[in-house]
């Protein structure tokens, strides 16, 4: 049987490819058009992203120059900072220097007037003769007081009589004798009670310094302690607190009555407490300032005899214990 020819360029076989390319053609076409809205798309996304993204560089750039001006103005103050810091180290250095060299000039002459004083306070046996035969002038408030002492205790009558009448006088009286200590060891000053001025010197000395001593006369211008108008305690309280056999002690009373029953157990408790020494002399001295009020006539009849009796008591108290009694005739300052 004889084959069939086949034409490849038959008709059905160009219908076939025809076709087929234009099926490619619409494709490709539709491919176009697609691709060409995809980019439009893109387009118009990437445009208002990079719009957005320029609003948002404006903004970090706008930020940054804030944040560079808080940063300069920052830097100026720190440097402002390290020039007043350096100044301040150098002035400090200064009055550390100046304090140091005041310190060591303040150390010699505390020294030398511890030297001084020290130097005056000491007598010879003979001086000491020489004085005790010497009259005491009892006309002068603060004469015949012996100041040998390194450490004085001031005892002070508080009650109304003496507040009321002669307080002024008293603040005086006590002024003139610190004036006759120039310098000592330490000072303490009570009522007649026991009672301290200065509570946060308790049992303890107030160290001698002119600041303390304006302090002192300072605050006794308005000090209203309770008073009993009696020495007794106070006495008995300041030799039992500052009893020292190493120290040169004087006390001084300052008062215008004595409302005690008795003086002799005074004297004897005064004379246990404060006990001689090896010489026979006792370490505390005791010193005492009398003031007239109660001598006046028309306060002596109504308190009694309160006023000759401390006389009386502090006459002896004094004798017995190296000090001198000193009775002022007026209370006025």
């Amino acid at each position: 049987m004889k084959r069939r020819e086949i034409n490849i360029f038959s008709l059905s076989f160009l219908d076939a490819i025809c076709c087929g390319f234009g099926a490619i053609i619409i494709l490709f076409v539709l491919s176009k058009g697609g691709e060409t809205i995809a980019v439009e798309q893109l387009r118009e996304d990437g445009s208002g992203l990079r719009g957005k993204l320029e609003q948002e560089l404006q903004e970090l750039r706008g930020d940054t120059t804030v944040a560079n001006r808080k940063l300069t103005s920052v830097k100026d103050q720190l440097s402002v900072y390290k020039k007043l810091l350096a100044r301040l180290r150098g002035d400090l250095s200064s009055i550390e220097g100046e304090f140091a060299a005041a310190a060591e000039n303040a150390e010699v002459q505390n020294e030398l007037e511890g030297q001084l004083a020290e130097a005056k306070q000491k007598l010879t046996a003979e001086m000491r003769k020489l004085i005790r035969n010497v009259p005491k002038r009892v006309d002068n408030p603060i004469g015949g007081i012996p100041v040998d002492s390194e450490y004085i205790v001031f005892l002070i009558d508080t009650s109304g009589s003496m507040q009321t009448y002669c307080w002024p006088l008293v603040v005086k009286k006590l002024d003139e004798i610190l004036e006759i200590y120039p310098s000592v060891k330490g000072i303490q000053v009570m009522n007649d009670m026991g009672t301290y001025m200065f509570t946060q010197y308790a049992g303890r000395w107030i160290p001698d310094t002119p600041a303390r001593r304006k302090a002192i006369l300072s605050t006794l211008r308005t000090w209203r302690a309770f008073s009993n108008s009696s020495p007794v305690e106070g006495l008995t309280s300041a030799i039992n607190t500052f009893y020292d056999p190493n120290k040169r002690i004087s006390i001084y009373v300052l008062g215008d009555e004595f409302s005690g029953v008795s003086m002799e157990p005074v004297l004897a408790t005064i004379d246990r407490i404060n006990r001689k020494d090896d010489s026979g002399a006792r370490r505390v001295r005791i010193h005492a300032v009398g003031f007239p009020v109660l001598l006046q006539d028309e306060l002596k009849s109504v308190a009694g005899a309160t006023g000759d009796r401390f006389a009386t008591l502090m006459r002896e108290v004094c004798e017995r214990n190296g000090g001198a009694f000193v009775g002022l005739n007026t209370i006025v300052p």
